[in-house]
């Protein structure tokens, strides 16, 4: 052991240097790899070994049983569960996040620094968003995470405006949370903090085709709650025809009504970075809390989302993830501490990946990512609805096709055609059910694709739909 770890050290240098050059192989080629493989193909797992192998066998092992069926979805033509890629800038700020191996913690008094360069990312990110500085705002794993740390803190403020402590004292009594179209990761959030995902006021969507919550239905059930608080979780674009709920107006009833007010804006919130969209998020500067997830159109690495908070709740968020029993951290407000404001108690520098991207990219070129995506989407929902064999489910809203064969007599083979299309490695999707309809989901988030892709990927879908006829 001691002697690998040695030899290791002694040649890191040539070590990394391998890892470079097999890291630049994978992205110039990147569009030529698989999108998806049979994991029936994987081999046996190893057990560890009494004395190890050293980095560079290690290596060998990893790429004889495991790198060629590494799939490309950080790709052009990887389309499914709003995945991004990772630009230039970032992969250089997550390898020295890695070098750096900071763990991000106190901004004040003695300590590394990493927090110092969140809190700039944080400012970076309302600044690309166009959001106030009255959020508070911290860097976690994904958007499940981001929704459970601000439920948390809306958790809390339930509780005290029922004279309870929910922190200290435990959940003991039935909350009330309000939403027409959730996604999935706000339900687990529900579950994981005890409120329950089935305890739900549901509100009617929008006629005509939306899954945007109607506005009169959601005063209609404030009405009936009889001034019980409650948590209203709102859309910023919805999983399968990515809507927006009506935030000015939401805003206009908060002025009416006490409710915490959290939108799920995952990827939806970057409507904001080009001026044909950004009229979606207008009023989402009035919520309590705000989810942004930076590795889907950010396109920064995995691990990488943001929660936003009001400020004004603060007191709320130390209270929620304080450590009350670490007198060697300091004072939770006094010290500020993000250890006290998070969930995780160790956390890598998880915004460097953030912040290298946005220094070298900047608004105009997060805008032309973005344009780039919701024009490519609309494109491809054009050869949809001009095909005699596909049609679309819904409107292309943003950047993400919601779609189906066209005949209903072939809805049971929906589900065969993606996994053919699939199985052909060119490009991977992923089902939906939408409008009493089995769908396929297409989401365009990466800023490597291109029209090319878009091409490719129709014409392969009209040899795959021939095949199966």
């Amino acid at each position: 052991m001691e002697k690998y770890l040695e030899n290791d050290w002694s040649q890191i240098d040539r070590l990394l240097e391998k890892i470079k050059k097999q890291g630049l192989s994978y992205l110039n080629t990147i569009s030529d790899r698989r999108t998806s493989v049979d994991q029936n193909v994987l081999p046996d797992i190893k057990r560890i070994s009494e004395s190890g192998y050293g980095t560079e066998k290690a290596l060998e092992i990893f790429n004889e049983k495991f790198e060629p069926v590494i799939v490309a979805s950080s790709g052009p033509r990887y389309w499914g569960f709003v995945t991004g890629g990772s630009t230039p800038a970032s992969i250089a700020g997550d390898w020295l996040a890695s070098v750096y191996d900071q763990n991000t913690q106190a901004s004040k008094g003695q300590g590394d620094v990493s927090a110092v360069i969140e809190l700039e990312t944080i400012k970076l990110m309302l600044d690309l968003l166009g959001l106030p500085e009255s959020f508070l705002g911290g860097f976690v794993t994904g958007a499940t995470m981001s929704n459970f740390t601000c439920m948390a803190v809306a958790r809390q403020w339930i509780g005290k405006e029922k004279g309870k402590d929910v922190a200290k004292d435990g959940v003991s009594f039935p909350f009330k949370i309000v939403t027409a179209t959730p996604h999935s990761s706000s339900l687990k959030s529900l579950s994981l903090l005890g409120i329950g995902s089935s305890n739900i006021v549901k509100v009617k969507t929008m006629a005509g085709n939306r899954e945007a919550l109607s506005v009169e239905d959601l005063e209609k059930q404030i009405l009936e709650l009889q001034d019980e608080p409650f948590i209203l979780i709102s859309s910023g674009g919805t999983v399968n025809t990515v809507d927006f709920d009506d935030f000015k107006a939401i805003a206009e009833l908060k002025k009416k009504y006490k409710f915490w007010w959290h939108i799920d804006a995952a990827f939806g919130g970057f409507a904001a970075c080009t001026e044909e969209t950004k009229h979606l998020v207008d009023g989402w500067e009035n919520a309590d809390s705000i989810t942004i997830d930076c590795h889907k159109w950010l396109n920064v690495p995995y691990e990488s989302a943001v929660f936003f908070i009001k400020e004004q709740h603060k007191l709320l968020q130390v209270e929620t993830f304080q450590n009350s029993n670490a007198p060697y951290l300091g004072d939770p407000l006094e010290n500020f501490s993000y250890l006290n404001f998070l969930p995780e108690n160790s956390r890598r520098l998880k915004a460097l990946p953030a912040w290298f991207s946005m220094m070298a990219y900047g608004k105009k070129g997060y805008q032309e990512i973005v344009e780039n995506n919701i024009t490519l989407s609309k494109k491809f929902g054009e050869f949809i609805d001009h095909s005699s064999d596909f049609k679309l489910l819904a409107p292309v809203r943003l950047n993400t096709v919601c779609f189906t064969l066209k005949d209903s007599a072939d809805q049971d083979k929906v589900e065969r055609f993606l996994e053919l299309l699939n199985h052909t490695g060119k490009v991977f999707m992923t089902p939906t059910f939408y409008n009493q309809h089995k769908g396929i989901r297409a989401a365009f988030v990466n800023w490597r694709t291109d029209e090319k892709d878009i091409e490719l990927v129709f014409n392969l879908m009209n040899e795959v739909i021939t095949a199966l006829k």
